[in-house]
């Protein structure tokens, strides 16, 4: 039996970013613009750090190569999964991700990038960029050399809750007054498709990618199926959002005390909302919001308690 590893988040400071990691969470920021906390990373652009037990000060990137057998004797050169919380104050730029094969021969070996989101908060009438109206190659090329953006891109509404399921090869983008927290695979590689002719304090505009952006979208356009299911349990609902290749993620809203096994080769967690416990091995973990850590390979039986809202995954 081993301790969960409670991991300190990496912040990234982007153009769209604000204050929402701060109102919502308590976290440190590093300025009024931050976008980005990478809560569980194992990936050199922001690895998170071990906080508690015999691996604190360790980072995850350390234990995926030194202690593979926390991970269940996973194969892989990097740590395969990231979990970020976005706060997007404005518009993020319209992007797509390549597939692992086309990021692997283009990118010096990086991986590909399928993500999925859970809307943690939004503004009302808040929208999301997930695809495209394009019916063929040549039909989405014109739009975007024509600079008809209201043509191609299509958007969806969204609420507080909802889940998007996002593989590699799909149109996307965040939009103003959005706080998502993101699973993905372990990929910091994007394709800037669409920038809103921003320019930054320098009066650049951000580089775009469109060529290789152009390569790797799928058109035409297939939204991904997402039928979350839920099952009742003692002292908690489980949402099952997705099973699918890279990730399986899940809701877990606990309201008084749920047992659980962790069976997997590891689960990732972080606490949305709430406060509470972890129970195992004799041992208490006070949990409240904010707070993300792992459960290694043998982990096993263990219990939460209190009133918390969970976002889990696993490989």
């Amino acid at each position: 039996m081993s301790e969960p590893l409670f991991l300190e988040p990496v912040f990234k400071e982007r153009i769209w970013g604000g204050t929402a990691l701060r109102d919502r969470f308590g976290y440190r920021i590093p300025s009024d613009h931050t976008g980005e906390c990478w809560a569980i990373s194992g990936h050199p652009n922001g690895p998170s750090t071990v906080k508690n037990g015999e691996f604190a000060g360790k980072t995850l990137m350390e234990l995926w190569e030194e202690r593979r057998d926390l991970f269940g004797g996973m194969s892989g050169k990097g740590f395969p999964l990231l979990t970020k919380i976005l706060d997007a104050n404005a518009d993020l730029s319209v992007q797509v991700h390549p597939d692992d094969a086309y990021a692997n021969e283009h990118e010096n070996g990086e991986l590909g990038k399928t993500e999925c989101w859970y809307i943690i908060d939004c503004k009302e009438d808040a929208q999301l960029v997930y695809g495209h109206h394009a019916k063929t190659k040549e039909e989405f090329v014109r739009l975007v050399e024509e600079g008809k953006w209201d043509s191609l891109l299509r958007k969806v509404p969204i609420h507080p809750g909802d889940f998007f399921y996002v593989p590699s090869g799909t149109i996307h983008a965040l939009c103003e007054g959005t706080l998502v927290l993101e699973t993905q695979q372990s990929s910091d590689t994007t394709y800037r498709v669409y920038d809103y002719d921003r320019t930054d304090a320098a009066g650049n505009k951000r580089e775009l990618h469109l060529q290789k952006a152009i390569d790797v979208t799928t058109i035409p356009h297939r939204d991904a199926a997402v039928l979350p299911r839920t099952e009742e349990k003692p002292g908690v609902t489980i949402t099952t959002f997705a099973k699918e290749a890279f990730f399986s993620v899940y809701k877990w809203d606990v309201k008084g005390t749920a047992s659980f096994t962790q069976n997997k080769p590891f689960e990732l967690a972080s606490v949305l909302d709430g406060e509470g416990a972890m129970k195992a091995d004799g041992k208490t973990y006070p949990l409240e919001k904010g707070m993300h850590f792992l459960l290694p390979s043998g982990f096993g039986h263990f219990e939460l308690e209190g009133h918390l809202t969970l976002i889990i995954s696993h490989p």
